[in-house]
């Protein structure tokens, strides 16, 4: 297990940089996943990640690819809700970035 320190905090991670405990999510948290994927977050990646987190609360689980890109489409309209999009802000792995920058679990279906 690894961890993340943030500001005197320490942050335990599972073996593939997931949360150990959903409640430790924070956008200061958020932007240190994002740091470790060498990625810097703009507006339309926390635009995906609240969507994500809504969807997790109404859901109970991280979306795999296709309903990620669905539930985006409705939400946010479809010139944000395709695959180019998403792929193109979560480095080809949306499902799985994407879920681990929101704080959630590791979709299920995800390798």
């Amino acid at each position: 297990m690894s961890e993340l320190i943030i500001d005197d905090r320490t942050i335990a991670l599972d073996k593939d940089g997931y949360l150990a405990d959903l409640n430790d999510w924070s956008t200061s948290v958020a932007d240190a996943l994002a740091a470790r994927e060498d990625l810097s977050l703009s507006r339309e990646h926390w635009e995906i990640l609240h969507l994500l987190r809504d969807f997790y609360a109404e859901f109970q689980l991280s979306p795999a690819t296709r309903p990620l890109i669905k539930y985006v489409a409705l939400k946010l309209g479809p010139e944000k809700g395709n695959s180019l999009h998403l792929n193109r802000l979560f480095k080809g792995t949306p499902a799985k970035l994407a879920a681990k920058l929101a704080g959630l679990p590791k979709p299920t279906n995800c390798l």
